[in-house]
């Protein structure tokens, strides 16, 4: 479903009331086009760092839009307990986790398919998740995502 907020080639999925967002519930924006152009595809805004809570809602959300998907990348920094795989609606996602503090996640499809979402800290006021989110998937976003967490006043995904 497109808001009448989001800028063109974007997109909510899902639509959530954000005055009922709790742990296990997937806020995404993906950029639409496909000419991938922008350093980022679109963002993501986890409730907790619980990433056993956060994780299924998101590769679930994903593998909707985007097809089966088979392997995230996370910042081993920003997570509570992560382990080297889960069971999503009955498919095995691999997780692979570096410290490298970069406020994203990657997403796999396929084999070579990759996403690159920014990561909006669970404590980020509704406002500044909105305007971190409108950044990251406008189509010609140059900037990386630590610098649209510092623009929009939302922090650092890593604690």
């Amino acid at each position: 479903m497109v808001d009448s907020d989001t800028p063109p080639g974007s997109q909510h999925l899902p639509s959530v009331d954000l005055s009922d967002l709790r742990p296990g519930s997937a806020l995404l924006r993906l950029e639409t086009t496909t000419s991938h152009e922008g350093i980022l595809d679109g963002a993501w805004w986890p409730r907790s760092r619980d990433i056993g809570a956060e994780l299924p809602a998101l590769v679930t959300a994903l593998a909707e839009h985007l097809g089966p998907v088979t392997r995230v990348g996370l910042d081993a920094v920003g997570w509570e307990g992560l382990p080297t795989r889960i069971v999503v609606d009955d498919r095995v996602v691999h997780i692979d986790s570096f410290a490298v503090g970069d406020d994203t996640v990657l997403i796999t499809r396929g084999e070579e398919d990759i996403f690159s979402l920014l990561v909006i800290p669970p404590n980020a006021t509704p406002e500044a998740a909105h305007a971190a989110m409108a950044q990251a998937v406008r189509p010609d976003n140059v900037t990386r995502a630590e610098q649209i967490l510092i623009d929009t006043g939302t922090g650092s995904a890593a604690p």
